[in-house]
């Protein structure tokens, strides 16, 4: 059977699981670029603003900002544009861009989830109401005739929605339980990275007190 020849014998139910199977691969196609385009060039972010920031403080804001158009560097850039805040300001300012990042990372999660629920209802209501019709038709006198045949045909006909609404919802789950998997490491590289970049501030912040404490106690001693 071609497409037109299911839609026609899977009954009124087809057409709200063609729109979710259209809208679960537009969702799966632009959360796969998404992700593929943000994970390659991940480490390469890391490393770059990590090494800078340990040899030039003052320079890693720029880079980051260089990079604010992907989830991790906007992580970053976030606290780093902050002017010589307090220790305890920066990570609050970190913690608040982390939130905002991985709620950002999730989206088209929802979408699937509806598809994964919805799908498999549609395709048995489209069951039952193709059985209701296959049966509704056949009188106990025509059992053992050729007309109930044609209501053994009618009800493989009727399982053709639910079949379809089962093949959208195991694809939909299989890159659902993907991209959650992905986000859940970029919950770990968050923690790990806003961590030692904390460290690096800390070392920075007290270096520059230590410093102006030291001018202040020059200056009134002259």
């Amino acid at each position: 059977m071609n497409i037109p020849d299911i839609m026609a014998k899977g009954g009124i139910a087809m057409w709200p699981l063609l729109f979710l199977s259209i809208l679960a691969l537009s969702t799966i196609i632009e959360r796969s670029f998404f992700w593929i385009r943000f994970l390659s060039k991940e480490k390469q972010i890391i490393k770059i603003i990590l090494k800078t920031a340990s040899y030039d403080w003052d320079a890693v804001s720029k880079i980051a900002q260089n990079y604010s158009k992907y989830p991790i560097g906007n992580f970053l850039y976030i606290s780093l544009k902050l002017d010589n805040p307090d220790p305890e300001v920066f990570h609050l300012a970190m913690e608040s861009s982390a939130d905002d990042e991985l709620t950002l990372m999730r989206q088209g999660d929802k979408v699937l989830e509806g598809i994964i629920a919805l799908s498999p209802l549609l395709g048995l209501l489209g069951t039952v109401l193709g059985l209701i019709s296959s049966l509704g038709n056949i009188q106990i006198s025509d059992l053992g005739t050729s007309s109930a045949r044609g209501v053994t045909l009618g009800i493989g006909e009727a399982l053709i929605s639910t079949a379809t609404g089962l093949i959208i919802a195991i694809t939909s789950l299989t890159f659902y339980r993907i991209f959650q998997s992905l986000w859940f490491n970029q919950v770990r590289v968050f923690r790990k990275i806003g961590s030692e970049l904390e460290l690096i501030y800390q070392q920075h912040w007290l270096k520059i007190n230590s410093s102006n404490s030291k001018n202040l106690h020059e200056t009134c001693n002259e």
